[in-house]
Formats: C-alpha cells, structure tokens, sequence
C-alpha cells in the first residue's frame, strides 16, 4: 500500500506563486467547523513507529505538513494511506533508522520520530530540524533525556546519532528533568520511554492538550501512561504495543483564529468543536476584549460587537499561546485604546508587524514587546506571510480591512489550515485563490 498523505489538490491549490485575494468589510455569519489539531496529529503518526500493527487516525486535517510527514514514515518503510479524514498507518516494514534531510529541514515535527524509531530499532539518525522561521528551537531537551533513557547520543555534521548500546537494544528506564518544558521533547521522550524496561519520570513536562492527546494514543496502544496533563508524567514501558483506532483532538489554534475571524469583522459566529479548557487564556482574553461567549458542549458562539484593548504575554500551555499572538494583534489594530503584547517563546516572532502596519495598524515596537494603537479601520494592501501564523494574521486584518487585501506566502499558511478561505467564504468572506500570473 503506496502513500496518499492528502486528498488530490484542488485546482486552485496547483496554482503558480499563489495569492489570496480578500474583499474586507463583511460580517460572518453561520458556523465554522474545526479541522483535527495539526500539532497532534503529526506526532501521533510519528508513534505508528512503535508497533508493527495498524494504527488508524481519524479527524486529521488534509495538510501540506501532514503529507510531509506521511512522506517522512516511507521512507523509513512504513506504508500511509488516507481514507477520508482518516489515515491508516502501517508501521510492520519499517526498514530503515535514518530520516532524509530534505523531510526534517522542510517538517520540524519529523524529528519526533528520534524517540519511536530508537525505542524500536535501537538506533536513529535524524537531521537537525527545519520548519518555520520564527527562531530558534534546539533539541537539548531531547538529546538529554534519551541520554537518560541509556542512549548514546551524538550531533556530527547536522546529524543526531542515537544508539542504545548492548545486546537487547532496548531503553531503561529514568529520571528525566526538563530544564524547559518543550512540548516537542516531552512526546519525543513520552514515546521512547513507551518500550523502555522500567519506569521513566519526566518531570517539568510540557501542560499542553497535544502532549494529553499523545498519551490518549499510547495508552490505547497498551502503553502505560498516567501524568499526562501536569508537570509530572510517569510512563512504565512494555514489551510490546499494539495497533489502535483513535480520534485526533480538534484543533485548538485553528477554533482560536476562528473565533478571531468573528471579533475583526464584529460578527456572531458559532465555531465547532472546541474543547474551551484547551483555549482558557485566549477566551479570557477575548471576553475582556468585549467579546460574549457561549458554549453549547459541542461549539462556541461568539458575539463581537465592540472590541477594547487587551494586554497578552505569550506562555506556555496554560498560558496564552505563542500560535494566536499573531492573529489576536491584527484583532487589537483594530480595538479602541492601546494593547502591550509580549511575545516570550520565540524571539522572531513579530515579523508581522511591518505587515500590518502597511495596512495601516498603528504599532511600535520595543524588543519583543508591540505597543498596539487600535485604529478606526484598516487599509488593504499587499502583505506577505512570513510564517504559518503571521499569513493566518494577515488573513484575519484582510477580512476587516477596507478595499483589497492580497496575501502571499500561502506555502505557509496551508501547513497549518485546511481550506481556510473555503471554511471562510462558506460563512460570508469574500476570498480568492488566484495565481501571481494572472
């Protein structure tokens, strides 16, 4: 079974240089609907390296990183096919331990697959990670904690080596203490220490859902999980996992930018689904914005009548997330008053802000700190994406903006939403795929 890691293209996805085109000033109406999370999605594939039994996922978003990913698993051996919004993969013919260069530096995510492939084989070697420029995101945590876990670890060349040295090949359990609790590091080490022998501790564990969603895998897997969810996350490795059938969480930054989309154009809108323990930050900041929210169980509906300005300092999970700093600052160009925002996670991360400012949004800029004077409106312009959230940024200023907004950079944009200005155009926008040529 070959590899189909997304739905066939659409037309408009095949297009040259493409661009969105947004006719700004409508009000959304309707409901929305939340894709699988991305940043969930990628590593639970990458823990169909753990067994040799089929592990179907549904709810996982048809994207430009899921399908690198899926390209990432053949070719190390394992076989992906896509049904729907599921995906079946197959990991019984895994044949090989190193990862290409050309799939890690496109796909930061593909480095995850360190953890299942040496807890499987007993050796990987995976290039350092590429992905978005937003700054830099080392692998100490990672490198050291499969240390921990008995792994010999070497970096040459932009190449980590890891073997487990002796003759069964297998990890052993440990203490490890995360100096920084990344999220990546945290699954990396979740997922080898699933076939260690012995307990391993983490402590200082990445609070994030995507870490909870993984530990939901694993233990449907038969791994022996519990702690996911705080700071302290004990795994007792097994033998063996199995195959399992399992649900990706919805999509926690794609409801956010959602939910956004309706305050930038004051429209009611109800978004679906969204778990609101997953958003806490980002709903009480948009309810001290103005914002009314009401959840149903399954949805959110919000009302955006007035915004006023908000301050946000970007955290890890709980806090606010790093992912929506870039969409809720186009919301704040446009509320009534002054907004601090502080971006603490990565320090190239406000690239953006000149963007908006071509569109007329009054900011200044001190260190990693944006001063935001709300505006009465915005002005289309051309604008350029310079990451996967600064273009969803761009796309939220170009729905409230007077005139024409056209937004490049898409290559960035499609990694992380699937058909957003399809989802957006169903509720009232006014956007369009066209190619730079025409």
């Amino acid at each position: 079974m070959g590899l189909i890691a997304v739905q066939s293209p659409s037309k408009t996805r095949s297009l040259q240089n493409p661009r969105l085109e947004i006719r700004g000033g409508r009000r959304l109406s309707g409901e929305l609907h939340v894709s699988g999370a991305k940043n969930s999605a990628l590593v639970l594939m990458a823990a169909c390296l753990l067994t040799r039994d089929t592990i179907r996922l549904r709810n996982v978003p048809p994207l430009t990183d899921i399908a690198a990913m899926g390209e990432m698993l053949s070719s190390l051996g394992g076989q992906v096919h896509r049904d729907g919004d599921a995906l079946e993969l197959k990991g019984d013919s895994i044949n090989s331990s190193t990862a290409p260069y050309e799939l890690v530096n496109s796909l930061r995510a593909s480095f995850f697959c360190i953890g299942p492939l040496l807890a499987r084989t007993g050796m990987a070697k995976v290039p350092l990670p590429g992905g978005c420029q937003i700054g830099t995101r080392p692998v100490v945590e990672h490198v050291k904690g499969l240390k921990a876990l008995g792994a010999q670890v070497t970096i040459e060349h932009g190449v980590v080596t890891a073997v487990v040295p002796g003759s069964g090949h297998r990890l052993t359990g440990g203490r490890i203490h995360m100096d920084c609790p990344s999220v990546g590091a945290t699954e990396t080490l979740m997922m080898a220490a699933a076939l260690a022998d012995g307990e391993t501790v983490i402590d200082n564990a990445a609070l994030e859902p995507e870490v909870v969603d993984l530990a939901g895998l694993l233990i449907a897997m038969g791994a022996k999980v519990r702690g996911a969810g705080t700071s302290t996350i004990t795994i007792v490795g097994v033998d063996r996992l199995h195959g399992a059938d399992y649900a990706v969480i919805p999509d926690r930054i794609e409801a956010g930018t959602f939910l956004l989309a309706a305050a930038i154009t004051r429209s009611h809108l109800r978004v679906t689904p969204v778990i609101p323990d997953h958003l806490g930050a980002v709903l009480t900041k948009l309810e001290e914005a103005g914002c009314t929210l009401e959840h149903d169980g399954v949805g959110l509906t919000i009302k955006a009548d007035q915004i006023n300005a908000v301050d946000l300092r970007t955290q890890p999970f709980p806090g606010f997330p790093t992912d929506l700093q870039a969409p809720f600052m186009s919301l704040l160009a446009t509320a009534r008053g002054t907004s601090v925002i502080t971006e603490n996670i990565f320090e190239n991360r406000l690239q953006h802000v000149a963007e908006l400012q071509r569109m007329g949004a009054d900011i200044r800029m001190q260190a990693n700190t944006a001063f935001v004077e709300g505006v009465a409106r915005l002005s289309g312009a051309p604008v350029q994406g310079s990451d996967l959230r600064a273009a969803a940024a761009m796309v939220l200023a170009g729905l409230a903006a007077d005139g024409i907004t056209s937004v490049r950079g898409l290559e960035y944009l499609d990694r992380g939403y699937a058909n957003l200005e399809g989802k957006l155009n169903a509720a009232g926008a006014s956007i369009e795929r066209v190619s730079s040529a025409a």
